[in-house]
């Protein structure tokens, strides 16, 4: 076997390693995003998301719809998480960080996350349209249409030390 072939394999054989390994991380919360995501000198993420409709997003169902499946998979991080993944994200949380960005437990660390490549690698996801989408859509009874463009800028949440 040549060093091209043995190559190729070994970075397929990375590749899907790391995803089978981000399809097992664990959910950690809000909270523990908290801890390093409410700095003023980072943006204050944290805050802007507390103050979102995302992070109340549980408080907007009613009735039924509190309970129904079929709403908590987009109103509720936790609710539809694999339960054995959820560790300490709580369904009250609503929409949070981790609905968008990926569950944390191997991203989390400070050493981690200065690493954009190695974050992306332990599963952080870098949300896009079709992130927004798979609950900004035709199947929400709610839905008016999504301008993602627009939404995006409403929900912004930069690293002003990143920049």
């Amino acid at each position: 076997m040549n060093y091209k072939k043995l190559f190729f394999l070994l970075g397929l054989a990375v590749i899907f390693s790391s995803v089978a390994f981000a399809q097992n991380n664990k959910y950690i919360g809000a909270t523990k995003c908290k801890m390093c995501h409410n700095k003023a000198t980072t943006g204050e993420q944290y805050k802007k998301w507390a103050a979102s409709p995302h992070a109340k997003a549980m408080e907007s169902l009613k009735g039924a719809d509190a309970t129904n499946p079929k709403c908590l998979k987009c109103h509720s991080t936790a609710a539809a998480a694999d339960p054995k993944l959820v560790g300490s994200l709580k369904v009250s949380e609503g929409v949070s960080c981790e609905s968008c960005h990926g569950a944390g437990s191997a991203y989390k660390t400070s050493s981690i996350m200065k690493k954009r490549e190695l974050s992306v690698a332990k599963g952080l996801i870098i949300p896009d349209e079709k992130v927004c989408k798979k609950c900004h859509n035709e199947e929400s009874p709610n839905y008016k249409g999504f301008n993602f463009k627009e939404y995006y800028a409403k929900i912004a949440h930069n690293n002003p030390a990143k920049k």
